[in-house]
């Protein structure tokens, strides 16, 4: 959410913003939205002085004329109170000054590090791979869940559980708290998150993730989509300390998308399918250390993906390209070698204090509370990672080596047919 003193004395910056994230509000109607409920505010607050007066004078005849009126009036507060914040929660987080504006045709190549993969033969793609070493069932798994879901067996499990305690060994030595979160949320925490709001190729975010009723309860729960989806609400209406500053946490979860409007090839194999498990990385931070950590997350995740040894791209996504929550956002794009190209593995972003606001997480600075900023970074999203290892790593007689980092953990330098 931003701040509507910020709105109030920056119309044309917000409304620009929206704009250029490709989102239309009517600046106009949040401003006046703003100034009815400030007047209905000061109004209330004079007839709550009139009432205390009329009691202190013991005058009941005014006292009851008073508290009709009052009544009134705080139940228009409380609707005009509902469609300010209506109003301000559609409003998306404006990109930073040097983000660039457009679609995802205007995503910009920032940086590339290693060479792409050569080999002597064709190389197979995952699903090939995975069926011939035994270690991706994504027919089994359409029977009993339906497509865009898969099984992982025998040493792709391994290389998994091989991956969270590379990550968790190496993070954990960096001062990340390891989390394991709930996979589901309210309803009113995906509002305040924020992701509910945009929109993506002519999808509504919501239209992308999947909810159950709770009907003891009589809830709405939503499944989350990446593990910031309940590490970043952890925090809500807290305050934490200025010397307990930055607050990083590495969170290992399952998430489920929908992917709704996706086909094509993405979605043969173990791409771009429903639930996967992610390792992500969570941010609190002052704002004057924002810029510092978005380059310390960046950091970590490219040294993540060098010391697998895979060649990748930086891209930083243009406005609106980026979800409704981000202020900024660098991809990083793995090679893998059946598509022949650089695919999306890791997204780092800054959320400033949009989110912070809206979930009222805030700092200890002297006598005064501020904002937090909030940044979330993946560290790996398990099955693309496995393709990546899988499609760069084998060899012609259909092994597959196992990434020296690994291989401690599984114990085992390569992956064989079985006989």
């Amino acid at each position: 959410m931003i701040d509507i003193k910020f709105i109030r004395e920056n119309p044309d910056k917000v409304q620009k913003g929206a704009g250029d994230k490709g989102i239309k509000i009517d600046i106009n109607q949040i401003l006046d939205s703003d100034k009815t409920y400030r007047k209905l505010s000061e109004s209330v607050q004079k007839l709550r002085e009139e009432r205390n007066k009329a009691a202190e004078k013991k005058d009941i005849e005014k006292g009851k004329e008073i508290k009709e009126k009052l009544d009134k009036q705080e139940q228009e507060l409380r609707l005009a109170k509902e469609k300010l914040d209506d109003l301000l929660l559609k409003i998306p987080n404006p990109p930073l000054k040097d983000v660039p504006i457009g679609d995802e045709s205007k995503n910009k190549i920032i940086k590339k590090v290693g060479n792409p993969k050569k080999f002597d033969f064709a190389p197979r793609d995952h699903v090939e791979i995975g069926e011939n070493l035994d270690l991706i069932d994504v027919k089994r798994a359409a029977k009993v869940s339906g497509t865009r879901f898969g099984y992982l067996k025998n040493e792709a499990v391994l290389l998994e559980l091989a991956l969270i305690q590379f990550v968790l060994e190496k993070l954990t030595k960096e001062g990340f708290i390891p989390v394991v979160p709930p996979a589901l949320i309210k309803k009113e925490i995906t509002e305040k998150l924020g992701y509910w709001h945009g929109m993506k190729n002519g999808i509504t975010s919501n239209e992308e993730y999947y909810w159950v009723q709770d009907p003891k309860e009589n809830q709405e729960m939503y499944l989350i989509g990446t593990a910031e989806h309940s590490v970043v609400p952890m925090h809500k209406d807290e305050v934490f300390m200025g010397k307990d500053l930055p607050r990083r946490y590495i969170a290992f979860s399952p998430a489920f998308r929908r992917e709704a409007g996706s086909y094509g090839k993405d979605t043969k194999g173990i791409f771009r399918v429903h639930q996967f498990d992610k390792l992500e990385m969570v941010s609190f931070v002052k704002p004057e250390d924002d810029e510092k950590e978005r380059k310390r997350l960046l950091s970590l995740a490219e040294d993540l993906v060098s010391e697998l040894g895979f060649s990748y791209q930086l891209v930083k996504l243009a406005s609106q390209d980026m979800s409704f929550p981000a202020a900024e956002t660098i991809d990083i794009e793995t090679w893998i070698p059946s598509q022949k190209r650089y695919r999306e593995t890791h997204s780092i972003s800054t959320t400033t204090d949009f989110q912070a606001r809206r979930l009222n997480i805030k700092y200890q600075d002297g006598a005064e509370k501020k904002y937090v900023h909030i940044l979330n970074g993946t560290a790996f999203a398990i099955g693309r990672t496995i393709i990546a290892i899988l499609e760069n790593y084998q060899k012609k007689d259909g092994i597959v080596d196992v990434p020296k980092v690994l291989q401690k953990y599984i114990g085992k330098t390569s992956i064989k047919p079985k006989k």
